[in-house]
C-alpha cells in the first residue's frame, strides 16, 4: 500500500484540498506538500493525526476493505446484543430464527 496515494484517496472522498485536510488534522500545509514533493512517508504520530483528521482509525486507514455504516437501528440492537448473557444471546438467536421461517 502507497500510504500517499491512500491518504489522497481518503481526501478525494471527502473532496478536500491539501489545506482542508492540514486544518482538520493539525498538521501545518507544508508538510503535507513535502510528503509529496519529496515522496515521503509521514511517520505513525502524523499519520494517527490525519486519520483524526479524516475521521477514521488507523486499522480502518490500513485496512483493506470498506467500513460498513450501521444504522442507528443496527447500532442500538448491536449495544443491547453486546449486554446480554450467553443464554440470553441463544434465546434470542432462537426466537429470530423462528420469526424467519
Amino acid at each position: 500500500m502507497n500510504i500517499l496515494d491512500k491518504i489522497t484517496a481518503e481526501r478525494r472522498k471527502r473532496n478536500w484540498s491539501e489545506y482542508q485536510l492540514a486544518q482538520n488534522s493539525g498538521i501545518p500545509q507544508s508538510t503535507i506538500s513535502t510528503w509529496y514533493r519529496k515522496n515521503m512517508q509521514p511517520s505513525v504520530a502524523s499519520l494517527e493525526k490525519i486519520c483524526q483528521g479524516l475521521g477514521i482509525t488507523l486499522g480502518e486507514f490500513f485496512s483493506e476493505t470498506e467500513a460498513v455504516e450501521l444504522s442507528e437501528d443496527q447500532k442500538q440492537i448491536l449495544d443491547r446484543w453486546s449486554a446480554l448473557r450467553k443464554d440470553q444471546k441463544e434465546a434470542l438467536l432462537t426466537l429470530v430464527d423462528s420469526l424467519l421461517h
